[in-house]
């Protein structure tokens, strides 16, 4: 598997039997071009044919990509017709402004409106205005299957990327929406396959450059949490319920899977219930349904209120002192306000700060985690999350975040894996849907703790005059 991240990407290798064998792993590097910030395509791609290549004997069979959602790229003739833009890249007020007037409704797209490029029609609108020329004649693919072509040649799109608040997909028609049939990129977007299609062997290029047998398959690929969530699926507790995987990283992102259908128009923003822009969506998952999700920036935030501390809240060691530091927390009324995100989470527009910012340094820890698992709370109650809930990735492993959730929700069971199976695992389950996961899933116990309280008092300040809220 090949993941293509935000932050850093990944290689992983794994048996037919579904037994870990290597994983290597590269920062990638801030690039711009044009005063625009770009996602780092070309040294992503001599990273990945320098490991490629390390294992050109280890029989590989298939290579199935992943990236993040929120990007596209142009091909012409062979290669990319200008440096992918990064979707922290914001456009131009106007061009942003005229976008905005152009987009389709939330309730066909299951897209709220997001700042700079999350809904990367919005750098599609950019991109035409900035390369006319080209983008007239290119082929437009989705990050992730930006790497497919990359590995193949062959130029496809695909619906979970598609599907990942981009402005461009119907959900429930299971189609291009207005916006993009009207701007005529339903016909500039290379065709629609499955996450599980094969698009054929690698190039000949590529088999030449990394010693790869010329016969390995390369898979269409995947949005990334959405590959987390095929993972999930894997676990009878998960498979066929009422369930909610929350993918822990950078992002947090919980995807909803109902046990009966549901109709983007249900969701809050849809209904008008709730305040637009509370970063409530509508994934689609990799065989095309509809996935009721929210999401905030939850990786970042820690990191940012953990500031000079260079242990992460989810170091092993450190698990028992954090949670020794939970009553001290609680007792001094430390809380941090949302959001350090500024346009995401389900308070987009409040301003990030401490209350009674704790000066120990597993006490201001342990605050980061309960603030993630307040923030993590509501995003929850937005999708109407309920029985059962599996946190994976990262902070899956940050006791105090895990437990502090489960304490919040006391009518949900609360799982966490024994085995990193995450997002590689639910790549390679695209090639063989019957693998199970390695280990068993984890039931958390909820913190002996008055989370309510803590709750309704962190509530009470969001609700208060922003010149009181300090």
């Amino acid at each position: 598997m090949i993941d293509v991240g935000k932050t850093m990407s990944k290689i992983t290798l794994w048996s037919r039997d579904g037994q870990l064998l290597d994983r290597q792993v590269r920062p990638n590097e801030k690039c711009e071009e044009g005063g625009i910030a770009r996602l780092d395509a070309a040294g992503i791609a001599a990273w990945a044919t320098g490991v490629l290549g390390g294992h050109a004997n280890s029989g590989v069979e298939y290579i199935v990509p992943v990236g993040h959602g929120a990007g596209f790229a142009a091909i012409i003739d062979g290669a990319l017709a200008f440096a992918p833009l990064d979707y922290e890249a914001a456009p131009p007020q106007s061009a942003m402004d005229a976008y905005r007037a152009a987009r389709s409704p939330f309730a066909q797209t299951g897209s709220p409106a997001l700042p700079q490029g999350l809904n990367f029609g919005a750098h599609v609108w950019w991109a035409d205005r900035l390369y006319p020329d080209a983008m007239a004649r290119a082929t437009l693919v989705p990050w992730a299957q930006y790497w497919a072509w990359w590995l193949s040649g062959v130029a496809v799109s695909e619906v979970t990327s598609l599907g990942c608040h981009s402005d461009l997909w119907s959900p429930d028609a299971a189609d291009w929406s207005d916006l993009a049939k009207g701007q005529g990129w339903d016909r500039r977007f290379a065709p629609v396959v499955k996450a599980g299609d094969v698009l054929g062997p690698i190039s000949p290029a590529l088999a030449a450059a990394t010693g790869l047998p010329a016969t390995v398959k390369v898979l269409a690929g995947l949005h990334d949490s959405n590959a987390a969530l095929m993972a999930a699926r894997g676990f009878a507790e998960i498979a066929r319920n009422e369930a909610t995987v929350l993918s822990t990283g950078t992002w947090f992102i919980a995807m909803r899977l109902p046990a009966a259908p549901i109709a983007t128009a249900d969701l809050p923003e849809a209904r008008a219930i709730l305040p637009e822009g509370r970063d409530c969506l509508v994934n689609v998952d990799a065989y095309g349904r509809p996935v009721p999700s929210a999401r905030f920036m939850g990786g970042r935030e820690i990191e940012a209120l953990i500031e000079i501390d260079t242990r992460r809240v989810d170091i092993k060691p450190d698990q028992p002192l954090l949670l020794a530091a939970v009553p001290a927390v609680l007792a001094k009324g430390a809380m941090h306000m949302p959001t350090l995100a500024p346009g995401c989470g389900p308070y987009p527009d409040a301003k990030g700060e401490w209350v009674n910012q704790p000066e120990d340094w597993y006490e201001r820890r342990a605050g980061a985690c309960l603030y993630a698992a307040l923030v993590a709370d509501q995003a929850l109650d937005l999708i109407g999350s309920d029985e059962r809930l599996l946190v994976e990735g990262r902070f899956a492993e940050a006791e105090v975040f895990v437990r502090a959730l489960a304490a919040l929700r006391p009518k949900t069971q609360v799982y966490v894996g024994s085995a990193h199976n995450d997002v590689s695992f639910g790549a390679i389950r695209l090639i063989d849907p019957a693998l199970m996961p390695e280990g068993t899933l984890r039931r958390i116990e909820p913190l002996d703790a008055d989370l309510d309280t803590y709750r309704n008092r962190w509530l009470a300040r969001l609700e208060m005059p922003k010149e009181s809220n300090a």
